[in-house]
């Protein structure tokens, strides 16, 4: 008799972008894929670094796969922190275009949208976790407005209509590889995020009320 197959996590990361020749949110969630966590497959996907393809890329994963948990991740170089983002906003604001040269000014994710959505992950929890466990990392008020927050937005906006599946936003740092040619940006090897990824996967699987306790920024 066939085994029941495994609910999914699916965790994305994008292609590089921006002149870049790697991303680490792609090479973390990609070391990820087939592992087991809490009951779960976790499922790896690159997005394209483009506004449009970007959410028609998630959208085929969501539906494909049904998973019972989304992460996000994505590279912000100049954080010295893991971010576990707190709010997307339904604005495009391109400081630089994507990699199809679209470069949206001002413009709606969702035109029908609500202003904003909160993540729908436990991120408080998720930090007391990551921390205890030594991982540098923080709560971050904004996503930016590029694809980043395009791809958080879009997702939560799927999720809307999709009860019971959680979903959120990751940032992560440089690589080590990429601060040398930043003028000694921070950085965090994309195995060491892999292995705090896991642990937000976890902690996000089996933790149902979120925690109560200090994440906010002053400015």
């Amino acid at each position: 008799m066939n085994a029941t197959p495994l609910p999914h996590v699916l965790l994305t990361g994008f292609a590089p972008f921006g002149g870049e020749s790697t991303n680490p949110s792609w090479e973390a969630v990609q070391a990820l894929e087939g592992e087991i966590v809490a009951g779960h497959r976790i499922v790896a996907r690159c997005l394209p670094v483009e506004f449009d393809a970007s959410l028609h890329a998630l959208r085929q994963a969501l539906d494909e796969l049904a998973p019972a948990l989304v992460i996000c991740v994505g590279q912000a170089g100049g954080r010295a922190q893991i971010s576990l983002e707190r709010v997307a906003i339904n604005v495009i604001d391109a400081r630089i275009p994507d990699n199809a040269g679209l470069q949206p000014i001002d413009e709606p994710v969702a035109a029908e949208g609500p202003a904003a959505y909160f993540t729908g992950l436990p991120i408080k929890a998720m930090l007391a976790a990551l921390r205890n466990a030594g991982f540098p990392v923080e709560i971050s008020q904004t996503a930016g407005t590029y694809v980043c927050n395009h791809v958080f937005y879009g997702l939560m906006h799927a999720l809307h209509g999709m009860p019971g599946v959680r979903g959120g936003f990751v940032h992560i740092p440089y690589s080590p590889a990429q601060a040398a040619l930043h003028a000694g940006a921070p950085s965090l090897p994309a195995a060491v995020v892999a292995q705090a990824l896991r642990l937000a996967v976890g902690i996000a699987l089996t933790i149902e009320h979120d925690v109560r306790m200090g994440g906010g920024a002053t400015h």
